[in-house]
């Protein structure tokens, strides 16, 4: 079992986001800086251009210029030579004599973003001691050509120092923007994650105090319903592990109880059975019905307490008349006479299911009974085959089930609201009806009245579950 232990904070969660989130803004940085640095290079060489013809055009204006005076010109527009050619044939050249042939030759007037953007990590990337010809439009002149012979070492260390800046303006941005992304990300995230795995944790080492079902924070986002599904599902693990915990000590109570109440049955059935020898008819008409109830309770002891021992007891399947099944049931309802409550039956004639009969006379049995308590006169049972299964419903009069313990009537110890009562017919209906591999549900409850649905096999050989079946001698 884990410990439970939260990571350290070179590994938690608001570490990672952090160093997630200063990489990201860099990665996004890069991206940005490539045009950039490529329209940086664009503008430096454009600047060299306009500074260059300013030379030329000051040096043509000027009569008798000196060489000295030529070279500071050339100097403070940090070019080697200018020349400007103009659409009448007329050219004015500074500094041409003597140049070197250039290494690179770049004409601006026919480059575009990809050949900017290779162009400047040419430079940038280059040793720096290249001499570089540029080719472009003259400043203020149409269609005029100016070209340019420049060192590339200056333009180099340009391009170096606007990237340093960038950079640093980079990570400081970077490191702003994480540092906000982690408070935030703390807040909104983090710090509730952490309140419900510490919900889990607390959870997990006492798991049926309700103490320790996390408190939602009533948010309206995902941490929210995070926190209320979390709420939700510790409350019925709670509730489930407390029912399953009385159940556990219930079992062990009835399991005692059942085995003096099968002595006492053993000898009220002796007593049963001498009943029947009685010269009185109606002690004598009443004995077998009085013999068969005896003989049923016996056997539910039994039962009892071989689920006990053993679990799950074997299903002695049998075909099953359901109208007669109904008949008997309605006999043996608890009720001072049969004008009290009415049983309607209307399953047709000769309809059979493979089941358990005991098992199947305690489902029907249970319902009616719920029924009877909840304060319903007349019962009706109807239904019959479709599509290789067995539809049965039942339905009452009484007053309906009350909506608080719709969801949840047939689990145990859900007594409706109804006072003396164990809250266990419908459960033990519902698993009775499930190990023969069937289904049972509230099809519908109102004031009018309430309907079970009951879904069976109608040819089963062998129940769902896993429960061992065996199909009884034919009677």
């Amino acid at each position: 079992m884990s410990s439970g232990r939260l990571p350290s904070a070179l590994k938690s969660l608001s570490a990672r986001l952090l160093v997630l989130t200063v990489f990201f803004v860099m990665l996004a940085e890069v991206l940005t800086y490539v045009p950039s640095i490529a329209r940086f290079r664009m503008t430096e060489l454009k600047d060299r251009l306009q500074a260059a013809h300013l030379a030329v055009i000051s040096a043509s204006d000027s009569q008798g210029l000196s060489a000295s005076a030529e070279s500071a010109m050339l100097r403070d527009a940090r070019v080697y030579a200018v020349k400007l050619q103009r659409p009448d044939g007329t050219e004015l050249e500074l500094g041409i004599r003597g140049r070197a042939d250039p290494a690179e030759t770049y004409d601006l007037r026919k480059t575009g973003l990809p050949d900017m953007v290779g162009n400047a990590f040419g430079t940038l990337f280059g040793s720096g001691d290249r001499l570089l010809r540029v080719i472009g439009p003259a400043p203020g002149e149409a269609d005029g050509v100016l070209t340019i012979d420049l060192d590339e070492s200056p333009l180099r260390h340009a391009m170096i120092d606007y990237s340093e800046r960038i950079l640093a303006l980079s990570l400081v941005i970077s490191i702003f923007t994480a540092t906000l992304v982690y408070v935030a990300l703390t807040l909104l995230m983090v710090r509730p994650m952490r309140r419900l795995t510490d919900s889990m944790t607390h959870f997990r080492e006492d798991p049926e105090n309700p103490g320790s079902v996390i408190r939602a924070s009533g948010r309206d986002d995902e941490i929210g319903t995070a926190e209320t599904e979390l709420a939700s599902m510790q409350e019925r693990l709670t509730h489930a592990l407390n029912q399953k915990e009385r159940m556990a000590a219930l079992g062990v109570a009835v399991t005692k109880i059942n085995h003096d109440l099968k002595n006492i049955l053993a000898t009220a059935r002796l007593v049963s059975d001498r009943m029947s020898d009685s010269e009185d008819p109606e002690v004598a008409r009443m004995a077998p019905r009085l013999v068969k109830t005896i003989d049923r309770a016996v056997n539910l002891c039994v039962q009892t307490l071989t689920y006990a021992r053993e679990g799950p007891a074997e299903l002695d399947l049998a075909d099953v008349d359901l109208r007669a099944l109904v008949t008997d049931v309605a006999n043996g309802l608890p009720v001072a006479s049969a004008d009290q409550v009415t049983v309607e039956s209307e399953l047709p004639e000769g309809v059979t299911v493979l089941a358990d009969r005991e098992q199947l006379y305690r489902v029907f049995a249970n319902i009616a009974q719920n029924a009877i308590e909840a304060g319903a006169t007349r019962l009706r049972v109807h239904g019959g085959r479709s599509d290789g299964r067995l539809l049965v419903r039942i339905s009452d009069n009484g007053p309906g089930l009350p909506p608080a313990v719709r969801e949840s009537v047939f689990q145990p110890f859900e007594t409706a609201g109804k006072s003396g009562s164990s809250g266990l017919g419908l459960a033990i209906a519902r698993d009775l009806v499930h190990d023969h591999g069937g289904e049972i549900s509230l099809e519908r409850t109102s004031g009018e009245g309430t309907v079970f649905r009951i879904e069976l096999p109608a040819g089963q050989h062998r129940a769902a579950g896993g429960q061992t079946v065996r199909r009884a001698a034919a009677r």
